[in-house]
């Protein structure tokens, strides 16, 4: 059996902007990824940015998801497509993954912060040691 690879991307308002979620399965793994559109976007513009965009966006880590049975009867399936209409939030592994990401991101931006920190409080300290040489040299 080969592995199955499907792609959902669902719009919703999630105050004060609209956004994208991006759902990738491949095989039994779920990556995510958040796109802020700022006003409701149209059927177009969505179009337009997933043909210019897709290959750019950051997609989460995959984490393992299990997969579900498919519905046989066609009365079950007509019901869970309703069900997933209704349902207008993202599924909560999506939201576990966009969580996940959005914590790795903070740590990492973190040490970016800190390292630049370092980085000018070196510097400010050379330039410090730079002028009191200058000035002991005057003497």
């Amino acid at each position: 059996m080969e592995p199955l690879n499907k792609s959902k991307f669902t719009v919703l308002f999630d105050d004060p902007f609209w956004v994208g979620i991006f759902e990738r399965l491949e095989g039994d793994k779920l990556s995510v990824c958040k796109v802020t559109f700022g006003a409701e976007p149209t059927d177009a513009q969505i179009y337009d940015f997933l043909m210019s965009h897709y290959n750019k966006l950051q997609f989460s880590r995959p984490i393992k998801t299990e997969q579900k049975q498919k519905a046989d009867s066609p009365k079950r399936r007509l019901r869970n497509a309703k069900k997933m209409i209704e349902n207008n939030g993202i599924g909560t592994k999506s939201q576990q993954a966009l969580r996940k990401q959005y914590e790795e991101m903070k740590t990492e931006r973190k040490l970016i912060s800190k390292e630049q920190k370092e980085a000018e409080r070196e510097r400010q300290f050379d330039l410090k040691q730079q002028k009191r040489k200058e000035k002991h040299r005057g003497h």
